[in-house]
């Protein structure tokens, strides 16, 4: 997503615990969003599917066969993996050591579906996952903003907020691409088309991230930029936050919020 200096005001958001979970394909830029909304909150923000590329990473690091499903499970079970969730200074450790930028590498990528469709594997992280997020909600940021597959249907089916961020095929290749080979060229669009389309069509079988649960708020980022996904998120989740006792925030309020924001985008630019 483009980025853009534009913001508009929110509410505050409330300061008792809250948990925010989002869900989403590949490329549909569930990670950076969530990132930074947590950061714009002040609540923790945790990535799950950087634990499972973790996992992978360790097994690769190992020499363990990742089609060996029980070796596999004994690796994440045994694991000793620290996530850091302050989103000014995320970093994932695997036995003390930083391996952020290792499990982002190529190698990672192409062989993290094996381990995320592994069901032993699944039922370690959704562990931790928990784990995690009941830790936030006492500690000091009191809350944590959640993202990866099925965070909104299986990990945390009780968040607070709960938002299926998506976009279409041809704009999560393009920043996928952008963001991995630094261009959105056919060259560099053919390179990204196997870790988005098979990606999904894998994990899609062991969770379901394609559309959204009841109580689930489906928002399609296509045609907004990351700053007015952010606005939107952070006012779906002030207006929840505001509202104690009252039910997740409706999709319409969701549809007419994105509304909003490209109507006084379209008109800002209209009038420089």
């Amino acid at each position: 997503m483009p980025g853009s200096q534009r913001s508009v005001s929110h509410r505050p958001v409330s300061r008792r615990p809250l948990v925010v979970a989002v869900d989403g394909p590949s490329g549909s830029g569930k990670s950076t969003v969530s990132r930074l909304v947590a950061g714009r909150i002040g609540l923790e923000y945790l990535d799950t599917g950087a634990m499972y590329r973790a996992v992978c990473w360790a097994c690769l690091d190992r020499g363990v066969d990742l089609a060996d499903e029980a070796a596999v499970t004994d690796v994440a079970r045994g694991l000793d993996l620290e996530m850091g969730t302050d989103p000014e200074a995320t970093f994932v450790r695997v036995d003390g050591r930083e391996v952020g930028a290792e499990i982002r590498a190529t190698p990672v990528s192409a062989a993290v579906s094996a381990v995320a469709a592994n069901q032993g594997v699944r039922a370690e992280l959704r562990r931790r996952q928990r784990e995690l997020i009941a830790r936030a909600r006492v500690g000091e940021r009191h809350g944590v903003v959640a993202e990866g597959r099925d965070i909104t249907t299986v990990v945390a089916p009780d968040a607070d907020v709960r938002i299926l961020l998506t976009a279409t095929e041809k704009t999560r290749l393009a920043r996928r691409a952008r963001e991995v080979h630094g261009s959105d060229d056919a060259s560099a669009l053919a390179a990204t088309r196997d870790q988005v389309v098979r990606r999904d069509a894998d994990d899609s079988r062991v969770a379901q991230f394609i559309e959204a649960a009841d109580g689930v708020v489906q928002l399609d980022s296509s045609g907004l930029t990351l700053e007015e996904t952010v606005d939107t998120v952070v006012a779906v989740i002030a207006e929840h936050a505001e509202l104690d006792g009252v039910g997740p925030v409706g999709k319409d309020l969701l549809v007419e919020l994105a509304e909003t924001i490209r109507s006084e985008s379209v008109g800002a630019g209209q009038g420089a």
